[in-house]
C-alpha cells in the first residue's frame, strides 16, 4: 500500500515526534534518523577528508516538505535551508497542486557535457571536419577510460564541434563530448575523459588543445515539471479563486519581461532547488549557474517557469532547467545525513532525484506568487522571521511565542524591540 505525504499536523509535533514519523515512513535505521536529527550527522573527522584545512562542520536546519505526489507517487522531501517560510512555502503549494492530481514530471537521459578547447588550428573549419570525421575514434578512446560506467548503460555519445571565428585571442574550436554520467553528477568522469582525448584532438585538429573542463550549463540534461491547480483552491479571505489565478499569471508575465524581476523571481524557485540539493549532497553552486545561464539562453535573461490559466480557469505551471544531479559518488556517497536524506526520498535513479527536486522549485515558485498576488510575501515570511529575532534576543520556550506574537501585534519585528520585549515580559513575570 503507498503512503501517503500529507502528514497532517506534522508542523505542530516536536522533533522528535517528526523524525518518529519520518522512520515509519521511509523505514529508516536508528543511524539514519539520527543523521537527520543532527544526533550523528557529519564528523570532523569525516569533514577533515572532505576539505582542505577542515576546523569543523557548519549545520544548516534540515526540513521536511511533505503533501508532494509526483507522477502518482507519494514523497517527502529533506530541505537543508535557514531561511523561513521555504519549507512551509513548498508544502502548501505541493497540497494545493495535489488537488489538481499531483505534479507530472519528465527529464532528459543524464547526458553531460565536457569542453575542449583547441587554439592555433590553421584552419579551423578544416579541422572542425576532420574531428567530426574522427568521432569514433574520439568516442572510443573516451569510453575505454571508464568501462564500468560503459558496462552500466552510459559513456562517451557523441561528438559536437563549434568553431568560434572572433574572440580576443583569435578564432578557436570548441569541442564538446555528451557523455552519459548514469547515476553521477559526473565531473570526475566527463574531466578523465576529456584529458584521454585532449592528444588525439591534437593531433587530428593540428591545433593545440588547452582547456578540458565540464560545462555546468546541462542543457542536454534537462528536467521538467508540470503542476495544476484548480482555480477554487486558490480561494482565500478578500481575494475569489479567480482573482489570485489571474494575479499569479500577471506577475509571472512580469518577471517574464523584466529581468530585475525574473532574478528575484527566479531565486525564490531556487530556494526550493538549492534546498533539496543541499540537502541530498550535491552540488548547489553547479545547478545555480545552469539555471541562470539557462535563464539567460535567449540572450535576455528571463523567468525559468510559466503560469497560465487554462480554459477551464485551472492554474497552470510548468518549471524546465538544467538538473545535473547524482545519487552516487561525492557527498552523496560519505556524508551520513546526505545518504539518509536520500533513503527519506526513496529515489532510485539520478533522473527521478532531479525531476523532484524540479517540482520542489516549481511548488516554491507557486507560493512565493500566490503570497503576491494576494495577501503581499510579508506576511506569511515575517511570522516566521519574527520567531529567528526572538531567539536571537534570548527568548526560550514559551517566552519565544509571547516575543513573537507581540512584536507582530506591534507590526515591528527588529531586534532591539524583541529585546526590549523580553525585558518587560520577564519583569512582569
Amino acid at each position: 500500500m503507498s503512503k501517503s505525504s500529507r502528514l497532517t499536523g506534522f508542523y505542530k509535533l516536536e522533533p522528535a515526534e517528526r523524525i518518529k514519523a519520518l522512520r515509519e515512513f521511509a523505514d529508516l535505521s536508528e543511524e539514519e534518523a539520527a543523521a537527520l536529527s543532527g544526533g550523528a550527522g557529519l564528523a570532523q573527522e569525516q569533514a577533515n577528508h572532505m576539505v582542505e584545512n577542515a576546523v569543523g562542520v557548519f549545520g544548516l536546519p534540515l526540513g521536511v516538505a511533505t503533501n508532494f505526489t509526483i507522477n502518482g507517487r507519494d514523497y517527502l522531501v529533506p530541505m537543508a535551508i535557514e531561511e523561513p517560510s521555504v519549507v512551509a512555502g513548498a508544502s502548501f503549494a505541493a497540497r494545493l497542486v495535489q488537488d489538481g492530481g499531483g505534479f507530472s514530471t519528465c527529464s532528459d537521459e543524464p547526458v553531460m557535457i565536457g569542453q575542449l578547447q583547441v587554439l592555433d588550428a590553421r584552419d579551423p573549419w578544416a579541422a572542425r571536419f576532420e574531428l567530426l570525421v574522427a568521432k569514433e575514434r574520439i568516442l572510443a578512446l573516451a569510453n575505454a577510460q571508464d568501462p564500468v560506467i560503459v558496462k552500466l548503460g552510459g559513456g562517451a555519445r557523441d561528438l559536437e564541434v563549434r568553431v568560434i571565428e572572433h574572440s580576443a585571442v583569435g578564432a578557436m574550436l570548441v569541442l564538446h563530448l555528451l557523455y552519459d554520467t548514469r547515476d553521477a553528477m559526473g565531473a570526475n568522469t566527463v574531466n578523465t575523459a576529456l584529458e584521454a582525448v585532449a592528444p588525439l584532438v591534437a593531433e587530428i585538429s593540428g591545433g593545440r588543445t588547452l582547456l578540458r573542463i565540464l560545462s555546468n550549463l546541462a542543457d542536454h540534461r534537462l528536467a521538467r515539471a508540470k503542476g495544476v491547480v484548480p482555480s477554487a483552491s486558490l480561494a482565500r479571505a478578500g481575494f475569489s479563486g479567480e482573482q489570485v489565478a489571474r494575479g499569479i499569471m500577471e506577475a509571472w508575465a512580469f518577471a517574464a519581461i523584466d529581468p530585475y524581476r525574473a532574478a528575484t523571481h527566479n531565486k525564490g524557485i531556487m530556494n526550493g532547488v538549492d534546498a533539496v540539493v543541499i540537502a541530498t549532497g550535491n552540488d548547489w553552486r553547479a545547478i545555480e549557474a545552469g539555471a541562470h545561464a539557462f535563464a539567460a539562453r535567449s540572450g535576455r535573461y528571463t523567468s525559468l517557469s510559466t503560469w497560465t490559466v487554462d480554459a477551464g480557469g485551472n492554474l497552470v505551471g510548468t518549471l524546465e532547467l538544467p538538473m545535473a544531479v547524482g545519487i552516487v559518488g561525492g557527498a552523496t556517497r560519505v556524508h551520513p545525513t546526505a545518504k539518509a536524506a536520500l533513503k527519506l526520498l526513496g529515489v532510485k535513479t539520478a533522473r527521478e532525484l532531479a525531476e523532484v527536486i524540479t517540482a520542489v522549485g516549481l511548488a516554491q515558485n507557486l507560493a512565493a506568487l500566490r503570497a503576491l498576488a494576494s495577501e503581499g510575501i510579508q506576511r506569511g515570511h515575517m511570522k516566521l522571521h519574527a520567531r529567528q529575532v526572538a531567539i536571537a534576543a534570548g527568548a526560550e520556550g514559551e517566552m519565544v511565542d509571547r516575543v513573537v506574537q507581540t512584536m507582530l501585534e506591534e507590526k515591528l519585528v527588529r531586534l532591539d524591540k524583541a529585546e526590549a520585549i523580553l525585558k518587560r515580559l520577564k519583569t512582569q513575570a
